[in-house]
């Protein structure tokens, strides 16, 4: 199974504990993984190799910054942001898919079924976390003809071969150029005013879940309640997003008691080094 993230040097033990629950929980013998990085120091490559779980081979690919040149970023969305978008031209070319994740994520169900999914002639499978009211908003601050799901990026599948001849980073850096002012998470703007048409939309109870997005599922009454029984037989990506992560203060939701596992299982195997 290959795995894809883009980090940078200030997030690695997010990204441990992101891997740490993929080998307990993910249900596949071994993962490659690839990392797009521009200041991952070989002092850090060195130290992530020496304490990744067993089952995991990871792969460095330095990005040039240069790359990204003018495109917009903050102190909250660095350039890295936009590497997920460039990935298929930056991946080795022998590999047909891939699943992109997010650092701030816990994995506590098998990934297979999402993996081995058909695309259905689509480029990508992500969820959407937004409502049909906002969408529309969101379509329209982008500029879109006809709206489309407003898509998270915190997990996606990506078809490569499919995106190998249809990314273009001139097209990206044009549209972020001319919409700068209108873009919130520029990431997610962007993949949802290119591409959004080439989206399939999965369940984010099962492959995108955040407190939020509970919350609000739970508070329609039409609804049947999803407990944190049914989570932790159902969910398999649950998504830290926002500001909202349980390893800083002011944590608000119930979903942290999976990532405290995490921490509980690694406090009584801690890693070794070699």
């Amino acid at each position: 199974m290959n795995l894809l993230f883009c980090i940078n040097g200030g997030y690695t033990g997010p990204l441990l504990d992101c891997l740490t629950s993929i080998v307990l929980h993910g249900g596949e013998p071994h993962y490659d993984v690839y990392l797009l990085s521009s200041d991952l120091s070989g002092e850090a490559q060195q130290a992530l190799l020496r304490q990744v779980p067993q089952g995991i081979t990871l792969h460095f690919i330095a990005v040039p910054r240069e790359l990204f040149e003018g495109f917009p970023e903050t102190g909250r969305y660095p350039q890295e942001i936009y590497y997920r978008l460039a990935a298929p031209l930056l991946l080795p070319p022998e590999l047909d898919r891939i699943l992109y994740l997010d650092a701030d994520i816990v994995v506590i169900n098998p990934l297979g079924p999402l993996y081995r999914s058909d695309f259905e002639g689509k480029l990508f499978m992500a969820c959407t976390h937004t409502r049909e009211l906002l969408t529309r908003a969101n379509s329209h601050r982008l500029g879109l003809e006809k709206p489309v799901p407003y898509i998270n990026t915190g997990v996606i599948m990506m078809e490569l071969d499919g995106l190998r001849r249809e990314i273009d980073l001139g097209a990206i850096r044009q549209y972020a150029t001319e919409h700068f002012d209108a873009l919130l998470l520029p990431d997610q703007d962007i993949l949802t005013a290119l591409y959004g048409s080439r989206v399939k939309v999965i369940d984010s109870q099962l492959y995108n879940l955040s407190d939020r997005i509970l919350a609000f599922y739970n508070a329609n009454p039409a609804h049947p309640r999803h407990s944190l029984d049914w989570v932790r037989q159902h969910t398999v990506i649950i998504h830290y997003c926002g500001r909202n992560k349980p390893w800083k203060p002011g944590y608000v939701g119930v979903l942290d008691v999976f990532y405290r596992e995490l921490k509980e299982y690694q406090r009584q195997h801690p890693a070794t080094e070699g």
